[in-house]
């Protein structure tokens, strides 16, 4: 029941955001925006520092540029896994499990996803960590909550981005894409917050830890219903929940054709 009255307040103030503080494409209505969706952030649960935060969060313009340019999603599956690099991910995904089985196998056994999905994400994501992004998460996924174009998506990011900043594990100063979407697997902040898991055991959950995001993944994976020994192609059981992951049918195809190559 308190989970239940929990989730009822935290919607009353998101619906009050949208009437009290208009979206906008521009950056003319920002600041006033943000004065408002402050408010809607300390009724959410924010705290001085998440509050503090959104106060010095910035327009981010380079992020409403590739919101606004997002071309691969419409290219065809093989040339969509051609831009990506399929094959070096499949050979570098490969070498990654045979250095370490037992680190995948522990994962699989606590939360029952396949080594393959995980790499195969992590290697798509960011190429096993070589590049996260260089944009900075807050201001990133505040703009996007202010844009006009999917607001309404975005604001419990953003609510969940300023909740991350109030529990340490992001600062104003960490970076991820231009999304939002942080560490070695990219989460967008709102799932980072509910299915982040510290794996390593040193209280903290660190998205930028390998260890820690990829148990995270395979948290999110397990919470969205996978199905331990299921397949998770096209048309089996476990696709489903790859489509939890990214919207775009190119990117959960190539998720699990390359995680299938790496497991076999």
């Amino acid at each position: 029941m308190l989970r239940l009255t929990a989730a009822f307040v935290l919607g009353l103030a998101l619906t009050s955001a949208a009437a009290a503080a208009p979206c906008g494409n521009t950056s003319a209505g920002f600041e006033a925006w943000k004065a408002d969706f402050a408010k809607t952030a300390k009724r959410a649960g924010v705290k001085r520092k998440g509050l503090q935060a959104l106060a010095q969060t910035q327009y981010a313009t380079r992020t409403i540029a590739a919101d606004r340019n997002q071309k691969s999603f419409k290219y065809s599956l093989d040339k969509f896994m051609q831009v990506r690099g399929a094959d070096a991910i499949v050979a570098q995904g490969r070498k990654r499990k045979a250095r370490n089985p037992e680190f995948y196998a522990a994962l699989e056994r606590q939360f029952g996803v396949p080594s393959g999905v995980l790499i195969a994400i992590h290697g798509m994501e960011t190429g096993f960590g070589n590049f996260m992004g260089d944009s900075p998460v807050v201001s990133s996924i505040t703009t996007l909550a202010y844009d006009c174009r999917r607001s309404e998506f975005f604001v419990p990011h953003a609510i969940g981005a300023l909740k991350l900043v109030d529990q340490g594990s992001i600062t104003m100063a960490t970076k991820g894409a231009k999304h939002g979407e942080l560490g070695h697997t990219q989460f967008l902040p709102g799932n980072a917050l509910t299915y982040g898991i510290d794996a390593t055991g040193d209280r903290e959950v660190d998205f930028y830890n390998m260890t820690d995001a990829l148990a995270s993944t395979a948290n999110f994976l397990r919470k969205k219903g996978w199905k331990p020994g299921r397949g998770y192609q096209q048309g089996e059981p476990n696709f489903a929940v790859i489509k939890q992951w990214n919207a775009a049918s190119v990117y959960q195809q190539s998720i699990a054709i390359i995680a299938w190559r790496i497991d076999n």
